[in-house]
């Protein structure tokens, strides 16, 4: 999708980036917030977003270990470009361990780029210029490849127990660097992974899954462990969360 193709209309909407970028992005977007008061529900995914917003400016999202509802005025359009766990630590150029759990202005971290995206831009072209920021940020800098094979490993059946030797790091090293590149530990990038693997799959399902085998599709070890840890990182049990994302 280009701006060009883009409605700028309530709604979510995602779009793979060129392919030289892939290693770096999983995605651009945008969102437009309704013509009243709203509050977006953001829940952590392992990533690390530059976000372009109308009105305001931009801004990066760092990594969240829980929910971040975040209050949209009336009519708010959203641009943004989101790293994979693994590629923002390189690209900001900054330890993503620091913006955990933060929203940090553009100006307070690259100042240079910054003034390439006020606030007042609009929205096709902050789009292009959020394509083309992120561009530069993915590409001046390679991302730790360690951490991303680690991350995805993570996001499969991999163990945290033998990644290290699997990477062949240290436990002190793969700590380090997983705080620098991803913004935590391994153990909580699973957590967050493993949580993402329960909202895909309740997406897709049909208004009453069997929670029970949801749980051990994923890895929990019971519905009540899942529960736990759905409401710690989602901010709502797992039958409120299925509700929220049915009306979506």
């Amino acid at each position: 999708m280009s701006s060009a193709g883009l409605r700028w209309t309530p709604g979510y909407r995602e779009w793979l980036p060129p392919a030289a970028l892939r290693d770096s992005l999983t995605c651009l977007w945008a969102g437009v917030s309704p013509d009243v008061p709203s509050v977006a529900e953001v829940t952590p995914d392992g990533c690390t977003d530059l976000i372009w917003q109308s009105g305001y400016g931009a801004y990066v999202a760092g990594p969240d270990t829980g929910p971040a509802p975040a209050p949209m005025p009336p009519g708010t359009i959203l641009v943004g470009a989101r790293f994979r766990p693994g590629a923002g630590g390189s690209a900001f150029g900054i330890p993503l361990a620091a913006m955990r759990d933060q929203r940090v202005d553009l100006a307070d971290c690259l100042p240079a780029l910054d003034r390439a995206l006020p606030g007042d831009l609009p929205a096709d072209t902050a789009l292009e210029r959020v394509t083309r920021v992120s561009a530069r940020l993915a590409l001046a800098t390679p991302p730790d490849h360690a951490v991303l094979h680690g991350a995805r490993l993570l996001a499969g059946d991999g163990s945290v127990a033998e990644l290290s030797d699997t990477l062949g790091l240290s436990d002190r090293q793969l700590l380090r660097r997983f705080d620098t590149a991803v913004g935590y530990g391994p153990k909580t990038l699973q957590r967050v992974l493993r949580f993402q693997r329960v909202m895909q799959i309740l997406s897709a399902a049909g208004p009453k899954p069997d929670l029970a085998d949801v749980a051990v599709l994923v890895g929990y070890s019971d519905q009540a462990h899942m529960t736990r840890e759905i409401t710690r990182l989602a901010g709502r049990p797992p039958g409120a969360l299925l509700r929220r994302l049915g009306s979506a």
